[in-house]
């Protein structure tokens, strides 16, 4: 086997030994006898019973890959017996989606023919194969949790946009979303399940029953009696609607419930090894022995590779476990956490025959996910950091030396995809062992530099959907995720004021509700420090991506990350209307929280070796990122209109003021480019779903929901540049540089960060940006690309979990309410108390179970942590308009985005993280109002921002920001001149007539309170009046000379009449 590794080709010539023993100490070759020991120690007989050496084969380098074959040829018979076609399946053996003619409505299928999202009202599709007889299983990774029927059909089946699997007789199904079983009638059946949950379906053809389970619980016998006889076989198949999705495992991977081994452990010991699943799962586990022995998947397993892998598997061992003391001439143990290869030939050599064999089994996904991911976890199963294991990444050194290089690639990649399968559809436990599991051998794998670059570069971001690795899934059913052993004591607010909001005063509760209170607070903390444990690992794998010290074999670490970053934000910015494309919201806001503390660690780091550098603390993006065309902004809007027109009106002072020309040739030829692709994708994007219509068609598609592989859009990505060209060199005072935008994969370090007079991403440097260096120019874009990850889609997320709290508070109030009226309810009416009773027990279950939820969801999304991440954006948002506006006309260039984080970072902060904390609490609090009460006041009627909404935005902030003691208190401390500023422009419309946008704010500035209710509860309806029924206005706090004279002072006459 030739190694592309190392260089060297090992043949059978290069393993001849030579017996003189001076000879073999000059080249590090044992003698005979030693190697003849040592090789029968490496490969012992199937037995495992070593024969006495006079009666052994007498083995050296020249016989040994014989020796090899002949052992990995035992028992291979009967293990391929198994592999031959067993009674009751009919089909191919390698078990798909029928996408040419079993399937219903329209689907997106994945490339692997597993995973299928519905696109149409309610699509259906089978599978290629079919049972009739025995005990069968397969499983179905839920990625969305909406509507969905899974479960068996028969080929009689027909279904339509209406009826799916289980609506018709002799299909069957279970549906966890509505949960319930479907065979025609339908009736309660099962739990709920969740995004990240495994439904096992069962079929037992010989009794006529059909199961399922859900995260490897049974939930009992759904089906009992059904059709059987001549004719009769069925089909796995689902029924899904609009935009749900899954993925299938027949039996390509190993099942992640193996159900038989499950029992076996089960019976052996269920305390040991499955109490962690919580006593409910261990009672409904042993429950189901009866149900689910005997069960296989459709498709077999390699038995034959899977016995030869785990036997060449253990010569590796042996190998990893056994010495060679040659002073001694004898064999020793060896600790194998401590393992290192010391260019050994003897051993090198053995390893060589080993991964001869060894290799080519690697690029089976079976093998993989059973053999070397189980092998490499066991490694790291003693603890410890990842640092005291440095087996794996000597195994991986091993695998680059002596594997050639498709076989290593492949090899880690459906590693990396094996992991990230298995940490997103992992069940919550309480100590989250599971997840942390698998996210230390990603580590593991990730420090390794050649293995790292590689999978940047080819993998996590292009065939994988790396992101899923930070974010933590939030439990739908507490109880299954140990909440209940881990929060044994729940409490929610119950004090609320005459309008349902709750009070912050806590001094009325009783000596009972305290002691609930601080039990809950501590249960809290407990859960806090194990997600942090998960946190912290994530954040760990970024931290390796973001390296920028490996350049040896390449560009770094961080320069690769961010060319697949800016690919990644252009493929959600782009494809807003996709839900199949993008990212999901809630993985995105954990994404945006490892990123940023992976940052700021960088970003100090910088700051402890370049004292001048700016730290993390006073982090901004300089404005010529903005026109300088270094960073690509795909198509995303800019305050000054579209980028086109930006650069014909504003190239001028492009010229003068950043010493940049835009040259019009080829402007002109990207613009027709750019015409060109638009016109062919929007003919193929026209064609390709008519024709899918046509023929009821399933679509050959990837997605986020369902396998982890990419979708295209790389065409696109090549196309979207801006016309402005990279200088080699640094521009002179008077020089005029024309630049221009590279493609994305095309970036180097150089190009980012400059050297030798080229400025990188700084180039255009305006003389209003002060000198100071700011920090290093890559981690400035990541910058950028974090504040726009806010705006795509992290806000609308932390917003939506909101509800779970406004759930709470409901609750909270039907309990109380239920609870007074009991007791005011008379004795003698029994029958109400009882009915009361009912209520309160069912108000207070709902409570528990949502205030354990609510716990995880505080701790994960609206924790202090959190909020400080979501401050600190705010303030670099702040700092980067403050320095972009320095920069006159050129501010238009600034993307409409950072405005729109602004206002709803202060919103989210506001409204979403209280009462859990307070932004009162953060540092520089005040400062940071006035700020942006700045901002507000100087750009809602800024003429350099062009876009209605964005200006309606900053409008309707304004208005909101004057309703608020706190807010309206920093409008007062802005300088004076922007207040008379800000005045006249509030003014202005008045003497246009058109003044209806502005009423609302001038009104609140001239009586306080306005027109809309603030109030769950109409006031006058109230018996007593609400404390903050008048809202401060600018008349009452302090400066009465300030807004409300400017107004008089400002306002036209006949307005001053009218509102005098």
């Amino acid at each position: 086997m030739t190694s592309r590794g190392a260089g060297t080709s090992f043949s059978r010539k290069n393993y001849r030994l030579s017996t003189e023993p001076e000879k073999s100490k000059a080249v590090g070759i044992v003698n005979s006898k030693l190697l003849n020991d040592y090789l029968h120690r490496i490969f012992p007989s199937a037995d495992g019973i070593q024969p006495a050496a006079a009666h052994r084969k007498h083995l050296s380098f020249q016989n040994l890959q014989e020796h090899i074959e002949r052992l990995l040829a035992e028992n291979a018979s009967s293990e391929d017996g198994q592999d031959q076609v067993v009674e009751g399946r009919l089909g191919p053996s390698v078990v798909v989606l029928d996408h040419t003619s079993g399937f219903e409505g329209l689907l997106l299928v994945d490339d692997d023919l597993l995973g299928v999202i519905g696109h149409s009202n309610f699509g259906s599709i089978r599978a290629t194969t079919c049972v009739y007889k025995g005990k069968w299983i397969y499983e179905v990774l839920i990625s969305s949790q909406g509507l969905m029927q899974i479960g068996w059909c028969t080929l009689n089946c027909r279904f339509n946009q209406e009826e799916g699997v289980g609506d018709t007789p002799d299909s069957y199904a279970y549906d966890g979303n509505r949960v319930r079983k479907w065979n025609v009638t339908t009736t309660n059946y099962g739990k709920s399940w969740a995004a990240g949950d495994i439904v096992s379906c069962l079929i037992d053809l010989d009794e006529g029953n059909i199961s399922f389970c859900l995260n490897g619980v049974s939930l009992g016998m759904a089906f009992e009696n059904i059709s059987r006889g001549s004719g009769m076989a069925y089909f796995p198949a689902i029924s899904l609607s609009f935009k749900e999705s899954v993925a299938f495992n027949f039996g390509s991977r190993p099942l992640r419930y193996p159900l038989t081994v499950i029992l076996a452990k089960l019976r052996k010991d269920c305390s040991k090894t499955w109490m962690k699943f919580g006593p409910h799962f261990c009672q409904d586990v042993k429950n189901a022995v009866v149900l689910v022995e005997g069960y296989q998947p459709l498709q077999d397993k390699p038995i034959a590779d899977l016995v030869k892998a785990q036997k060449l598997l253990g010569y590796l061992k042996n190998v990893i476990n056994t010495g060679i003391d040659v002073s001694e001439g004898k064999l020793v143990e060896r600790d194998p956490a401590m393992w290192q290869l010391h260019g050994e030939p003897t051993v090198l050599i053995t390893l060589a025959h080993i991964f001869n064999n060894f290799s080519p089994l690697m690029c089976k996904v079976y093998l993989v996910e059973d053999v070397l991911m189980n092998f490499l976890l066991g490694i790291l199963e003693g603890g410890g950091s990842v640092e005291a294991h440095p087996l794996i990444q000597q195994l991986l050194d091993l695998m680059w030396l002596l594997m050639e290089d498709y076989e290593v690639h492949e090899c880690l990649k459906q590693l990396l995809m094996s992991l990230l399968r298995a940490y997103r559809f992992s069940p919550i436990v309480p100590d989250l062992s599971l997840q942390i599991h698998y996210l230390r051998l990603t580590i593991a794998i990730l420090k390794h530099e050649k293995s790292r670059k590689y999978l940047l570069q080819n993998v996590l971001f292009d065939v994988l959907r790396s992101v899923v690795f930070f974010y933590i899934k939030s439990p739908l059913r507490v109880e299954e995720a140990g909440l209940q052993e881990l929060i044994p004591t729940t409490w929610w607010p119950n004090r609320f004021n005459k309008e349902g909001k709750e009070s912050k005063e806590i001094k009325d509760e009783t000596a009972e509700e305290r002691l609930r209170r601080r039990a809950y607070e501590r249960g809290c903390q407990r859960l806090k420090k194990r997600i942090e444990v998960v946190e912290e690992l994530q954040v760990q794998i970024l931290k390796l991506l973001l390296n920028n010290k490996d350049r040896g074999g390449g560009g770094a670490s961080r320069y690769i990350f961010l060319n697949k970053f800016r690919k990644f934000l252009q493929e959600n910015a782009s494809n807003r209307g996709n839900l199949t494309v993008l990212c999901p919201p809630e993985y995105m806001v954990c994404f945006l929280h490892r990123l940023i503390a992976a940052l700021r660690y960088y970003w100090d780091e910088h700051k402890m070796k370049s004292l001048s550098a700016l730290s993390s603390e006073d982090a901004y993006v300089p404005p010529q990122l903005f026109y300088n065309g270094k960073v690509d902004y795909f198509d995303l809007q800019r305050l000054g209109g579209l980028l086109s027109h930006l650069k014909k009106t504003l190239k001028d002072d492009l010229a003068s003021k950043a010493n940049i020309l835009i040259d019009p040739a080829e402007l002109q030829a990207v613009t027709m480019d750019d015409l060109d692709e638009d016109e062919e994708s929007a003919v193929s994007t026209s064609q390709r779903p008519a024709a899918a219509l046509a023929i009821g068609g399933a679509l050959a598609r990837p997605s986020w929901l369902s396998s982890p592989t990419l979708g295209r859009a790389n065409r696109f990505l090549s196309t979207a540049a801006v016309s402005l060209m990279n200088p080699r060199r640094s521009p002179g005072t008077m020089e005029k540089v024309k630049v221009r935008t590279l493609n994305m994969e095309q970036r180097t370090e150089e190009d980012i960060e400059g050297s030798h007079g080229n400025e990188g991403l700084l180039l255009g440097k305006p003389a209003e940006e002060p000198e100071q260096p700011i920090t290093e120019n890559s981690l400035m874009e990541i910058l950028d690309g974090i504040v726009m990850m806010y705006n795509l889609s992290v806000h609308q997320q932390l917003g939506k979990m909101v509800g779970v709290s406004d759930d709470v508070n409901e609750y909270a109030l039907a309990l109380k309410d239920t609870e007074e009226k009991m007791s005011r309810c008379p004795k003698r009416r029994k029958d109400i108390y009882d009915e009361l009773v009912k209520s309160q027990k069912v108000f207070s279950e709902k409570l528990n179970h949502l205030s354990r939820r609510l716990a995880w969801i505080n701790v994960t999304i609206y924790s202090k942590e959190k909020m400080q991440d979501i401050y600190w954006l705010l303030r670099v948002c702040i700092r980067t308009i403050e320095h972009g506006d320095r920069i006159g006309s050129l501010f238009a260039f600034m993307p409409e985005f950072y405005l729109s984080v602004v206002m709803n970072s202060y919103s989210a902060l506001k409204n979403y993280f209280s009462p859990v904390n307070s932004m009162e609490d953060l540092p520089g609090y005040e400062e940071t109002l006035t700020q942006l009460a700045a901002i507000l006041a100087k750009h809602f009627a800024d003429s350099r921002i062009v876009g209605t909404d964005i200006r309606d935005s900053l409008m309707q902030a304004l208005a909101s920001y004057v309703c608020y003691p706190h807010s309206l208190r920093a409008v007062e401390r802005i300088p004076e001149e922007q207040r008379i500023s800000m005045m006249k422009n509030l003014l202005a419309p008045y003497e246009q007539r058109p003044w209806a946008q502005t009423n609302w704010i001038l009104v609140r500035l001239w009586r306080g309170c306005g027109f809309g209710y603030r109030y769950t509860r109409l006031p006058h309806l109230l018996k007593t009046k609400p404390e903050d029924a008048n809202l401060p206005s600018l008349q009452s706090i302090g400066k009465v000379q300030s807004n409300y004279q400017l107004f008089l002072h400002l306002a036209p006459k006949g307005l001053r009449q009218v509102t005098g």
